[in-house]
């Protein structure tokens, strides 16, 4: 078969199977097979597969019908026009979070923000993200997670930001040292604990503890919010990624602890409110 015939095959396979984007992720599969730009699929897409290549390519095909995440197949995500390593043992980057770390950056360049700590990093999508915009900025990145760490490591060397970053293997704020930060930042589990079985099996494929935000979702919120004024400087920032019918509750515990001042929303790029801003008074 042909590149071209594979990868209709492959988009038809994924369609009638419910998979979303099957277009997109056909192609990007074949990409990822023959180690190849977009570019080079459209100028050859005539030329005829080797069985090897047909066999690899259709292998995928039958991972992503059966839940696997197309991400975990080609192992990498692009995030704020960088590339990022994936595996199962961390979040996949979406691009709602490049919300989050574009009112970051933007927040940082307003009051010369250096000191920034970036709690739940997972594959330290937000802290290299933050790291490569910010001049200068020194950034604490922790997650509970011994392999997400590892894998975040091995981001920042390949993104050449390791030597901004100090990585924590810590639960939230256990293990950070008393410091005041300009900024804290996290995207941290926030999916109530009944609701992941009703997600789609790409997401459920996903590690649990990246998405489990216990009993109402809330569970790191309160945490964070409760304690991030010890970590903070003065007017100093706390940013957070929410789902997107969190927005009440999770400025209803900001306010609740009489401790921070200025809180807005922002919404992502379809409409929901996504980004929670405040900062400690």
């Amino acid at each position: 078969m042909t590149i071209k015939e594979t990868i209709k095959k492959g988009m038809i396979d994924l369609k009638i199977n419910g998979i979303e984007e099957p277009k997109l992720k056909a192609r990007l599969l074949m990409q990822f097979i023959l180690n190849k730009p977009r570019q080079y699929l459209l100028v050859y897409d005539n030329e005829p597969l080797t069985l090897r290549q047909e066999v690899n390519y259709f292998k995928g095909i039958k991972k992503m019908i059966n839940g696997i995440p197309l991400q975990h197949i080609t192992h990498m995500q692009e995030f704020m026009k960088m590339n990022f390593y994936v595996s199962e043992d961390v979040l996949i980057p979406r691009p709602d979070t490049e919300i989050l770390v574009e009112e970051v950056i933007s927040i940082a360049k307003k009051i010369n923000a250096k000191k920034i700590l970036d709690l739940c990093t997972g594959s330290g999508a937000i802290a290299i993200s933050l790291a490569k915009y910010i001049e200068n900025s020194e950034i604490t990145a922790v997650d509970i997670n011994s392999k997400a760490l590892s894998i975040a490591k091995k981001n920042a060397k390949t993104n050449e930001v390791e030597n901004q970053i100090t990585f924590i293997n810590s639960n939230l704020f256990e293990k950070v040292r008393k410091e005041k930060y300009d900024i804290i930042v996290s995207n941290p589990p926030y999916i109530k604990r009944d609701i992941i079985k009703t997600l789609n099996k790409e997401v459920q494929n996903e590690p649990i503890m990246a998405l489990d935000g216990g009993y109402d979702g809330l569970d790191f919120y309160r945490k964070i919010i409760k304690q991030s004024d010890e970590y903070l400087k003065f007017k100093g920032f706390l940013c957070l990624e929410i789902g997107y019918d969190q927005k009440i509750d999770v400025i209803e515990l900001i306010e609740n602890e009489e401790k921070y001042v200025d809180t807005y929303c922002k919404k992502d790029l379809y409409g929901n409110d996504r980004v929670i801003i405040t900062k400690l008074n």
